[in-house]
């Protein structure tokens, strides 16, 4: 049995991973400790991490600089330490993240022989491009979108879905936390 891929995403009211300029802070400034205390607890079972080269080196920048108060949220330790595969043809290891593997190749290749082969599940923290690539291969069993509420049209940047395949999504588990967040889980299947 082919383990399960989930791609978990951050992202503002209108659909952007990130922000370019402005005051905003880490999750927009808007966690509060349900969310908090729920992103641990995702982090707490098992899973191998998978990862872009992007989205690695701007984690491990991150991490290293300490540059955002929300790097030591205990959910992002958790997280770190969990097993990681960096999908990179640019990249040798060893890498700066305590138990991570540097693979080269193409990410559908990566991600298709991990599902095949991992005795646990599979979860993507960001890395946009690559997910969007995994969930046109139809690799992507669960999309997991944590909506925080703002709305980022003059600063929002990494549009998470632009250029991305159509998909029709079923929803299998939604959740509101600290009364104004929405995590969403969808199973998205191609839209032909």
């Amino acid at each position: 049995m082919a383990a399960t891929y989930t791609f978990d995403v951050f992202s503002s009211l209108d659909g952007y991973g990130g922000v370019s300029g402005g005051d905003w802070g880490g999750y927009w400034g808007k966690q509060g400790p349900e969310l908090l205390d729920h992103r641990f607890a995702l982090y707490e079972t098992g899973q191998r991490m998978v990862f872009g080269a992007n989205t690695y080196r701007a984690f491990a920048q991150i991490l290293a600089e300490g540059a955002e108060e929300s790097v030591r949220d205990p959910w992002v330790t958790r997280m770190r330490n969990l097993p990681a595969t960096v999908v990179s043809t640019t990249l040798n290891g060893p890498l700066d993240w305590p138990d991570a593997t540097v693979v080269s190749g193409d990410a559908v290749d990566v991600v298709a022989r991990l599902k095949a082969e991992s005795e646990v599940p599979l979860r993507s923290h960001g890395s946009l491009s690559m997910n969007r690539a995994l969930m046109a291969a139809g690799l992507v069993d669960r999309v997991q979108v944590t909506i925080f509420p703002v709305i980022t049209g003059r600063t929002g940047d990494a549009p998470i879905f632009r250029g991305a395949a159509d998909f029709d999504l079923e929803l299998i588990e939604s959740r509101t936390l600290d009364g104004n967040i929405q995590e969403l889980t969808y199973r998205p299947t191609l839209h032909v």
